[in-house]
């Protein structure tokens, strides 16, 4: 009897360890899932990767889309601090860019038209005006190819590719995009492109994830502190087209040199805002050679946490959430408030094409395309 009581006990022993082993989080996992159908009847999943602290980003291969992004606040707390939506048929009807890898061109050409090597594409616009974000059918509106998932050194990474044909949305060349999605043992998120083309193109991919760190998508974005390291930004005009021109931020409401309330001059009487109906601008970053640099942070007093982000590309789109107005619901059927998410989407400037004085956005055979981009998560 005394042996058979022994052995049940050593029994609940092992199962109790085995058991607390499963809920540890010093391991970094990668866990897929269905995410539904798109429209067309292609089946679509969602990849949760978590690093050894358990913070969490959950990635679709529809648009290779970030749709959650799990940060402690500076009490250990978990919160997702993206914008998004529950399931795929959501992504596939929004318009909003909710967290995607857009492109071709992420941002702008004025009237969806450029030269290239003497020949003029027509790209599709909006409204009959400018081309936004790759078209009517962009690279956040396709299924990608997963490549790997891999769970190592704490972390854990997926990579995922889609191939766009000579002539999509009327760019010239087949372009193969490889997009590398890195959650770090420091819980940094690191992006990763790579691409190729068979013709002389133009590309400017980026990404779109619109953050609110405070976790609560019912509070805006106007309380956050913002540092964007540019001494310059490039003006627009009313249609939210780059002028040509690189205009100093200093004595303007541009100027977020040192970290800034966003809220603190949006409603400022400034030509800039009124076309933009707040922030949608490209600042031209600080000592752009082509490596990671500092190009923005920004903290969220209420929670503590604290975002930097790290780029090679010269140039940041801030967008201050001025199309969010409540009608359209995400995540858990909550409505996007007016500026409850912001977008810092690094990037060449917008309209390159059509400037020549701004850098390159070109692309030929046998070069390839590389951006790294990283946003990196702290508590103060």
């Amino acid at each position: 009897m005394n042996k058979l009581f022994a052995a049940i006990i050593t029994v609940a022993i092992v199962f109790g360890i085995t058991s607390c082993q499963s809920n540890k989080k010093d391991n970094a996992m990668i866990e897929k899932t269905s995410f539904g159908k798109t429209s067309k009847g292609e089946e679509v999943y969602l990849y949760t990767l978590t690093n050894e602290s358990g913070a969490q980003v959950k990635i679709t291969n529809f648009g290779a889309t970030v749709v959650a992004l799990y940060m402690p606040d500076r009490n250990g707390n978990l919160q997702d601090i993206v914008l998004g939506y529950d399931n795929v048929s959501d992504y596939e009807k929004g318009t909003s860019y909710f967290g995607a890898i857009v492109g071709r061109y992420g941002n702008r050409i004025g009237k969806g038209k450029f030269t290239l090597d003497g020949k003029e594409y027509q790209l599709a616009t909006n409204n009959g005006e400018n081309h936004l974000h790759g078209g009517n059918i962009g690279f956040n509106k396709v299924v990608w190819q997963v490549l790997k998932t891999d769970a190592a050194d704490g972390g854990a990474e997926i990579a995922l590719k889609y191939v766009s044909k000579d002539g999509e949305e009327g760019y010239p060349g087949t372009v193969a995009l490889t997009v590398t999605y890195k959650l770090t043992k420091d819980n940094e998120l690191e992006i990763d492109y790579s691409a190729t083309t068979d013709k002389p193109t133009i590309f400017n991919p980026t990404h779109h994830s619109y953050f609110n760190l405070s976790g609560n998508p019912e509070n805006t974005i106007l309380d956050n502190e913002l540092m964007i390291n540019a001494d310059k930004f490039t003006p627009v005009d009313a249609g939210l087209i780059t002028t040509g021109k690189l205009e100093d931020v200093a004595n303007t409401p541009m100027d977020f040199r040192k970290p800034t309330r966003i809220g603190a001059r949006i409603e400022d009487n400034f030509e800039q805002l009124k076309f933009g109906k707040g922030y949608d601008h490209n600042w031209v970053l600080n000592n752009y050679d082509k490596t990671v640099k500092l190009a923005a942070s920004l903290y969220e007093p209420k929670s503590g946490r604290f975002m930097e982000v790290l780029t090679d590309q010269p140039g940041i789109q801030f967008y201050s959430g001025n199309f969010l107005d409540g009608t359209g619901s995400g995540k858990n059927g909550k409505p996007y408030k007016f500026r409850t998410g912001l977008c810092l989407e690094t990037q060449h400037f917008p309209d390159s094409p059509n400037k020549p004085e701004f850098p390159s956005v070109r692309l030929d055979p046998g070069d390839t395309y590389r951006q790294t981009t990283i946003y990196k998560f702290f508590t103060k």
